[in-house]
């Protein structure tokens, strides 16, 4: 999350993500979140779902790790560059890509890994209503994993004072999961060093939950 950029009333989710994508021609690193290399690294390939895959570097990551992937997201334009990136890095027949707004339609079936990062939007989203869907989704013996900003990033001079970063504490009773039938592996506040905009060392604060269905 950056500063809050002028949305124009009446945009949807789709709108406003195939602008964001469409401002340029990569958004994103095309490197897995730290997160899920660190969180999925070990567990036995099965079917995974990414819900707001982006452009997908996630989605093909764990397609090189022999996983099959069901990659979600709102934006068509993210969807299509996905697509294409994993083409060019030999998985693309491992990934299925599925358009949804996330807080009216949901992939179908049941997967042992679904994982999400950063789900968070300047527009208004039923986060916790997504996230209760996300544990749904997850089969037995499968793994919910959930990554999200804990802040702004530090090169933001001016943050919103008002948007709220979910703490691991209110992910976890927002999940609402029925006692004994899910173990917390996972609940954790760590800061990942990056690079800003103009390619100078900065950091972000996030926070992992990560719950296995027994």
């Amino acid at each position: 999350m950056t500063t809050k950029p002028d949305i124009p009333p009446g945009t949807t989710h789709g709108e406003f993500w195939d602008t964001f994508y469409s401002a340029e021609d990569r958004v994103w690193s095309g490197r897995p979140n730290a997160a899920l290399v660190r969180e999925v690294t070990g567990l036995t390939p099965g079917r995974a779902l990414d819900l707001g895959c982006g452009e997908g570097a996630d989605a093909i990551w764990l397609a090189r790790q022999g996983w099959r992937v069901t990659a979600v997201d709102v934006s068509q334009v993210a969807l299509d560059r996905g697509r294409g990136h994993a083409a060019s890095e030999g998985v693309g027949d491992r990934i299925e890509w599925q358009p949804h707004d996330l807080s009216v339609s949901f992939p179908a079936g049941t997967f042992d890994l679904v994982s999400t990062y950063f789900l968070h939007s300047w527009l208004e989203l039923p986060r916790e209503r997504i996230l209760r869907g996300a544990a749904g989704a997850v089969a037995p013996g499968g793994v919910l994993l959930i990554t999200g900003h804990a802040g702004f990033p530090s090169w933001v001079a001016d943050p919103d004072p008002d948007f709220h970063f979910p703490t691991p504490e209110e992910v976890l009773a927002g999940l609402d999961l029925a006692e004994g039938e899910w173990e917390v592996l996972v609940s954790e506040v760590h800061e990942e060093k990056m690079t800003d905009p103009e390619g100078k060392p900065a950091t972000r604060v996030d926070n992992t939950v990560k719950v296995r269905r027994r």
